[in-house]
């Protein structure tokens, strides 16, 4: 259910710490993910991924690839709402080897038809830094549309950047 050629989604276990400790380190990584760019002990990280795992409104998922079983990132649904058909959701590729070769495409695919065929949500959505043309690019051909922008929301290297919310639905990615 969770594959595709090049990668598969397990879900996240407790011993992912010091691999997401490592992505969640690197400023890199968390300049285009993280609103808040800190320092993260070890002991911070392991209390994230135990909130993960036995948070009862999110499915989180570590992006394997499938030749070489190395974790290339985590592909999140946060703040499930069943009731109302609706989840927030994120990527992270923590490992930068992978950038720009279209695993992260392949694993939001994966994730959102857990999403919509599975879980049977009406609406996907998330939020992306406007600075982040690549990651707005990627949403865009996965079919989500903006909904709306908070502007100056993220101050970032010395400059106001906003926060894009953006949004798929059921109907569209079934069509």
């Amino acid at each position: 259910m969770f594959s595709t050629d090049r990668i598969y989604l397990r879900k996240v276990i407790k011993e992912d710490t010091d691999i997401y400790h490592k992505w969640r380190s690197n400023p890199n990584v968390m300049q285009n993910t993280s609103p808040n760019l800190d320092v993260y002990t070890r002991e911070d990280t392991e209390n994230f991924i135990l909130s993960i795992i036995k948070s009862a409104n999110s499915k989180s998922y570590m992006i394997q690839h499938r030749e070489n079983d190395e974790p290339i990132g985590i592909v999140s649904l946060i703040n499930i709402d069943y009731k109302n058909r609706n989840a927030e959701c994120i990527i992270d590729l923590g490992n930068e080897d992978y950038w720009g070769r279209g695993y992260g495409k392949e694993a939001m695919n994966e994730l959102l038809k857990y999403s919509f065929l599975e879980l049977n949500l009406h609406k996907v959505y998330l939020k992306v830094f406007s600075f982040n043309e690549r990651a707005i690019r990627l949403y865009e051909r996965l079919g989500f549309e903006r909904e709306g922008e908070q502007k100056e929301q993220l101050f970032r290297n010395g400059a106001w950047h906003g926060i894009i919310m953006m949004a798929l639905f059921q109907d569209k990615f079934l069509q």
